[in-house]
């Protein structure tokens, strides 16, 4: 429980944080009958002693919430805070793992500890996954966490626990992920075998430009300067439960431009006379936005359905599996195999640090590493000889 000092009618109250059933907060003054003037040590003193000997009785245990609806509550609450993609992670995790596991064990908010949490952390890494498969990566189990740490940091703001029991907890060890990527030759064979799909235009844009999903999905027409000959990387398609687009991108990084090569502005220039030709054959029936990539009928493609085809036209063509996300690092690998440093990468990417671009990727400079061996096996062998 916690509490603070009030001066009213030039006299000391003492005003406490106590909870109802429902965990809403309710202030609870009490008078001292001190004087404000001279007395604030005293007054003090006594508010101390006061919440001790409420913690004594249990009194700050009065919340009769349930774990479940606290997580509930802070959702409603973060969907008004957070971006709404973020948000729909956080939901989609809580609908499937969080809040079934704690509605069967009925756990009350109060008994909330370090116990309770690292069980259900301990089983989502045992056996987590939905369909039954074994555990939920390290990554996932990071999220969960997250949503626990942030609806128990409600919980101590506002008096109901003491403390966060949340900090304590031990995460599985984080294992470092090496993404797939093809070469230059396996990117040109695949995409000169594709190239007569409907999507063989986005995947191509997406393979030499590096871009995410997201990005490819979100290019307009004013994302395109032909009489600049630049590309601009401003709006976004994201999705997780629903499809969300946005003005904006990842992080300021990701806002950024490229030149536009001569194959892709032919490719362009056959995408925006199509489009015309789409709007004059479908007439009212043709769905009117500013999207690039999008069906005939003018119906922006599906995020899920762009990451399901890539995986189908890979196996139709006889490719091995990567994932779509996988074109971007395949993008990063031929950059740095054509001698392109980290810092010009991160450039490339839109990453938001050269941080991230080196834990990703500095173990493909393979080539770089191996002259940098040579280069000193020569010296260490001169260096003998004198």
């Amino acid at each position: 429980m916690t509490g603070s000092l009030q001066i009213k009618n030039d006299k000391y109250y003492m005003v406490l944080n106590t909870h109802d059933a429902q965990g809403k907060r309710k202030l609870k003054w009490m008078a001292t009958d001190l004087p404000a003037k001279g007395n604030k040590k005293r007054a003090q003193k006594m508010l101390r002693d006061t919440l001790e000997e409420l913690e004594r009785k249990g009194l700050s245990v009065c919340c009769d919430l349930s774990f479940s609806e606290a997580i509930r509550q802070w959702l409603r609450d973060s969907a008004l805070r957070v971006d709404p993609v973020t948000w729909q992670g956080y939901a989609a995790i809580a609908e499937r793992h969080i809040l079934p596991y704690f509605d069967a064990a009925k756990t009350k908010l109060v008994d909330v500890d370090r116990r309770v949490l690292q069980a259900y952390i301990d089983e989502k890494a045992r056996s987590g996954r939905v369909d039954g498969t074994g555990g939920l990566s390290p990554t996932s189990i990071r999220r969960h966490k997250n949503i626990l740490f942030q609806t128990l940091k409600c919980a101590v703001r506002d008096g109901i626990l003491p403390r966060n029991p949340c900090e304590d907890i031990t995460l599985p060890h984080q294992q470092r992920y090496e993404p797939g990527f093809f070469t230059a030759e396996q990117i040109n064979a695949f995409l000169e075998a594709a190239q007569d799909e409907p999507l063989y235009p986005l995947l191509k844009v997406t393979a030499v430009y590096g871009l995410r999903r997201s990005e490819a999905l979100g290019l307009k027409w004013d994302s395109v300067d032909f009489a600049a000959k630049l590309v601009t990387i401003r709006h976004t398609v994201v999705k997780v439960t629903t499809t969300v687009e946005k003005d904006k991108t990842k992080n300021t990084s990701s806002y950024r431009s490229f030149p536009l090569t001569p194959d892709i502005e032919k490719l362009l220039h056959g995408l925006k006379e199509k489009e015309q030709e789409s709007r004059r054959l479908f007439g009212r029936e043709y769905h009117d936005n500013d999207y690039i990539f999008k069906w005939d009928d003018g119906r922006p493609y599906d995020p899920d359905f762009v990451t399901k085809k890539f995986s189908e036209l890979l196996k139709k063509y006889g490719f091995e599996h990567i994932r779509l996300h996988d074109l971007r690092h395949s993008c990063a690998s031929m950059l740095i195999a054509m001698g392109f440093t980290l810092k010009d990468i991160q450039e490339w990417l839109g990453h938001a640090d050269i941080q991230m671009t080196a834990n990703v990727y500095s173990h493909l400079d393979v080539q770089r590493k191996k002259e940098i061996a040579g280069r000193l096996e020569k010296a260490v062998a001169a260096g003998l000889q004198c």
